[in-house]
């Protein structure tokens, strides 16, 4: 199977990028410079409302619209400001319990099953010499990166690549002495330091701040960032068996309202695809009843958003979903930056695997290697599908990468005052190559020159083997045209889609839901009417999967299939959906059949779809797609003459209607018209106006001075 990706750039205005598998379009990406595109851009703004009826908080984060932060997007760091202990469960009343002193002792955790105890065992029996990154390496590899300094420039104009560079030896620095010293010496070392830790967790609540008066970053930014001492060996082991213990659910928890341009749909999966399942539960179970709330999982219970925050506040936001229509544009305080391989998200203050990754060998040797890598405590990684097969020396670079970048987010939260922006997101060309380029693709033709170098620029940085895929097209034909794609982008904002040997698809969408019709037609099958019904909705159900991705449709999709009697028939349907839907980014969670043979399910949505961003309203119907007939206004225009007629003063009525309506009245109503005159004494002038609206109708009464009259609404 040859699979291309096509890259038109040609006019500046529009850059579309199409992945073509032998010549049928299978995803499409429309992007506008003319159009807002925020997702995934991180800004220091400002709470300027606080709605409690609705939990949530509007922020002005420098862009002229408002955003929207739910309470269940705001950051258990933030707690900090209405009192309470980030580190620590609320309970449902609202309040925290103190700390048992059982509960304050340092424990080192212990396996919950024998089985995960020998393996993070085995994990750990490597040489200790490789449990850090080169600090040099890394720094002469960031430094000559062209593309990395480029990037890194449009976070921080006034930043030095040396100064970039500190933020990744902060690792090293606490893994040298691991590195060079027998493990034994530094015992003595840390049970000093370890009798002292608790001392922290104990401590009274820190006080909400006042309004304005640094709301904002108290104490959020150290833990975000903590310092680079190295901290007692039992914290350290605690941390990796976390780490090593990191369920699908508490992944799903956190990662479940990010941006998925952002954090690729890789690295997200839906708990009814959890194949452990009782592993799930588990971990459901066991935070019913915590003792101590692990990072990065977001808590059941929550402070009222009045408490944590007031107007005037500052919050560090990510932008996760476009506005759409009059709404604003969605929020989160839980902040992700994706990398090649790696995403970086510093609330979840551990590491983890994508769950698409579902070889066990694989899981545990990437975990493996983020382990030698030792990130900073405090900030989390991800390892995303793209790293599967990659060795330790990219993950390290995409690592090294990663944490420039967030020093530099750092530096600018503390230098620059809300609202503003913090960091931008590449444009669709990188991000594209970035979030879905694949060694199963076989080439990149882009058609214009400076979109080229800079796609070239970054394949070199990133990954260098496959430069050579990257091709200029330079032919007279136009690209798209030359894969005869204009004419099947076109078909794509059709109603009616049609199927091979005769059925077909009626998509229709409203502001939150879409309707899919399958239609038999003429479609037939020698084995009777179950056997017809059942192919054409194996057909129907994989190219719905794929019309949701080219139009980019969200929200609650419900699929009427052709009724069909056996069971296994719907459920060998309902897997051929779910396996259709596998390749795409945004998260989707699919229902079993109904009685009524519905499927519903659900897709998320982070932009408007494509037929809301290519099409406007029409001004006509206003979104309805239909309008009154020429039959239809003639009664409408009937029944409103006499309102006017015998009203004072009214000697003159003229009416304005589309061309068809006029001809309708003067031809076939011109009898009842003529009554009305005769009965109320005026006189009736029926106009028509060609290329009008359908439904057009405007009624101007005069007095016998031909003065225009003011009857009020008509």
């Amino acid at each position: 199977m040859k699979t291309e990706m096509l890259i038109n750039v040609a006019q500046s205005e529009e850059c579309r990028i199409a992945i073509v598998e032998d010549g049928v379009l299978e995803e499409l990406y429309i992007e506008r410079s003319s159009q807002d595109n925020y997702v995934g851009n991180i800004y220091k703004g400002k709470i300027v409302n606080l709605e409690p009826s609705i939990q949530a908080a509007f922020v002005d984060f420098g862009v002229g619209r408002n955003g929207f932060l739910h309470i269940s997007d705001v950051e258990p760091q933030y707690f900090r400001q209405a009192g309470f202990d980030p580190s620590r469960p609320i309970e449902p009343d609202g309040t925290q319990k103190p700390l048992d002193e059982e509960d304050a002792k340092p424990k080192r955790r212990r396996s919950r099953r024998s089985s995960k105890k020998t393996t993070r065992d085995d994990e750990h029996g490597g040489d200790d010499d490789s449990a850090a990154i080169d600090a040099d390496v890394v720094a002469d590899e960031t430094a000559s990166d062209g593309f990395g300094v480029e990037m890194a420039d449009e976070v921080s104009d006034d930043v030095s690549i040396d100064e970039a560079v500190e933020a990744v030896e902060v690792a090293p620095e606490s893994a040298a002495p691991v590195a060079e010293e027998p493990p034994a010496p530094p015992e003595p070392k840390a049970k000093p330091a370890a009798a002292k830790a608790p001392a922290p967790k104990v401590k009274p609540p820190t006080p909400p701040q006042p309004s304005g008066g640094g709301g904002f970053g108290a104490g959020i930014l150290d833990e975000l960032l903590p310092p680079a001492e190295p901290e007692e060996e039992e914290e350290e082991e605690e941390f990796a068996e976390d780490a090593s213990e990191l369920e699908d659910a508490d992944i799903d928890s956190v990662l479940d309202e990010a941006d998925e341009d952002d954090v690729d749909d890789d690295d997200v999966d839906d708990d009814s695809s959890d194949g452990g399942g009782g592993g799930g539960a588990a971990v459901a179970t066991r935070r019913r009843t915590p003792r101590k709330v692990r990072p990065g999982v977001r808590p059941r219970v929550k402070p009222p958003i009045e408490e944590i925050f007031r107007k005037g506040d500052e919050v560090v936001v990510q932008v996760i979903k476009e506005g759409i229509g009059t709404k604003g544009p969605t929020l989160s305080t839980y902040i992700s930056i994706p990398g090649r391989y790696l995403v970086l998200m510093p609330a979840l203050g551990r590491i983890g695997v994508s769950r698409k990754i579902e070889d066990d060998d694989a899981r545990k040797r990437l975990r493996g290697i983020l382990r030698e890598l030792d990130p900073p405590k405090g900030l989390g990684f991800i390892v995303r599908t793209a790293g599967t097969d990659r060795t330790k020396r990219d993950l390290s670079r995409d690592l090294a990468y990663l944490l420039r970048l967030w020093k530099m987010i750092v530096r600018r939260i503390k230098k620059q005052d809300g609202p503003g922006d913090l960091y931008e997101e590449s444009d669709i060309v990188i991000r594209t190559i970035r979030d879905i380029f694949s060694s199963e693709i076989d080439v990149i033709y882009i058609d214009e020159p400076e979109a080229y170098e800079r796609a070239r620029e970054f394949l070199q940085v990133t990954m260098p083997r496959y430069v050579n895929r990257l091709k200029l097209y330079e032919g007279k034909e136009p690209l798209y045209a030359k894969h005869k794609l204009d004419e099947e982008i076109q078909r794509i904002n059709e109603r009616q889609v049609p199927l091979k040997r005769g059925g077909s698809l009626v998509i229709d969408q409203t502001e939150a839901l879409v309707a899919i019709d399958v239609n038999s037609g003429t479609f037939r099958t020698s084995g009777g009417a179950e056997e017809s019904a059942y192919q054409l909705n194996l057909i129907a159900a994989k190219e719905i999967a794929r019309q949701l991705r080219l139009r980019d449709l969200g929200g609650v999709i419900v699929n009427d299939f052709i009724d069909m009697r056996k069971d296994k028939h719907r459920r060998h349907v309902e897997k051929t959906l779910k396996d259709s839907v596998k390749r795409d980014r945004a998260r989707t969670k699919i229902l079993r059949t109904s009685p009524f043979g519905l499927i519903e399910m659900t897709r998320q949505r982070i932009r408007p779809s494509l037929k809301r961003s290519v099409y406007r309203e029409c001004p006509s119907c206003h979104g309805a797609g239909l309008v009154k007939s020429a039959e239809s206004m003639a009664i409408e225009v009937l029944r409103k003459l006499p309102e006017v007629a015998y009203q004072d003063r009214v000697a003159t009525i003229s009416v304005t209607v589309e061309e068809q309506v006029s001809v309708y009245l003067n031809n076939r109503k011109r009898r009842e018209i003529a009554q009305l005159e005769d009965e109320a004494g005026v006189e009736i002038m029926i106009s028509g106006r060609e290329a009008a609206s359908p439904e057009l109708l405007r009624i101007v009464c005069s007095d016998s001075m031909g003065n225009e009259l003011r009857l009020g609404s008509i």
